[in-house]
């Protein structure tokens, strides 16, 4: 297995029980749901229909995939997913209008691509993948002025954005740390915990949702009280400890020698995660804003 010259990825821990002709499950190990909640990322060992049950080295035409190739589609994915914000950030400011549609519109839109990537076996498509983070960028443009501008009643300014972000990625290479140092280690319980966790805010904010057109602030999970202060800490804590997931599912599709697109999978588990952490890390910073 090549190495990377990346400081950050490199040598990332083995795992015991994959050797290099294993077949990594890609399913139970990248987190990526984000919001959207990670058994969307399908149940079968990444692209077991397309590949067959035969080793990748097997099948596979192509180089095998590398840390590398990991951080390059990573770094092109999350590019894109900037620039889409910028734009999107821009035009709402000029045009406050086009902030609705843009966040219900990239959200929406988002999901389907998720969804199509999950149950459609199609995770390692670069125009999936690339078409979720235009999306998205779209989404959190507009929400982050939402969160931030007096005009939607938001507060802090862009000062506020530039502090999640930073605590976003602060995060991101904190949990980096704590897998390569093998601080906590990727386990089935531990997976089972995480995905169960996940399973449960996601039970929790769509309630909340629905409980929201029937009584004002729903379950109280997004007002701003004490109770929404505890829920965004609980979201943030569990989309931290998915990042664990998604380094474990890169490190295993890399031993067991997956084509080098796979690498795209990885990216977009990996930017599904970094998308829901900031947009919790955003929203608490935003309640500790109000008067």
């Amino acid at each position: 297995m090549r190495t990377s010259s990346n400081p950050v990825f490199k040598n990332l821990p083995k795992q015991e029980g994959v050797g290099p002709g294993g077949y990594a499950n890609f399913g139970s190990g990248a987190a990526g749901a984000g919001q959207f909640g990670q058994q969307q990322y399908g149940q079968q060992p990444y692209n077991q229909q397309q590949y067959g049950q035969q080793p990748y080295q097997q099948q596979a035409v192509e180089r095998a995939m590398t840390i590398d190739d990991v951080v390059t589609k990573t770094g092109i994915t999350l590019a894109v997913l900037t620039v889409s914000a910028i734009i999107s950030f821009a035009l709402s400011s000029a045009n406050p209008g086009l902030a609705g549609p843009f966040v219900i519109g990239g959200g929406l839109v988002g999901l389907v691509l998720v969804l199509i990537a999950s149950f459609g076996n199609k995770m390692d498509r670069p125009a999936i993948v690339l078409g979720y983070a235009v999306a998205e960028g779209l989404f959190l443009g507009a929400l982050s002025l939402m969160f931030t501008d007096v005009t939607f009643g938001g507060v802090g300014g862009s000062a506020l954005i530039g502090q999640a972000v930073l605590g976003t990625f602060g995060v991101f290479f904190g949990m980096l740390v704590v897998y390569k140092t093998g601080a906590i280690r990727v386990t089935p319980r531990f997976t089972r915990m995480i995905l169960g966790a996940m399973v449960g805010v996601l039970v929790l904010m769509v309630g909340n949702i629905i409980a929201s057109f029937f009584m004002d602030g729903g379950l109280g999970l997004r007002d701003g009280g004490a109770l929404a202060i505890v829920f965004s800490l609980v979201c943030i804590a569990i989309a931290a400890f998915s990042f664990l997931l998604d380094f474990d599912a890169a490190d295993q599709l890399i031993r067991a020698q997956a084509p080098e697109k796979a690498a795209w999978g990885v990216a977009l588990g990996l930017t599904v995660t970094l998308v829901w952490l900031y947009v919790e890390i955003l929203r608490l910073l935003s309640y500790f804003q109000r008067d």
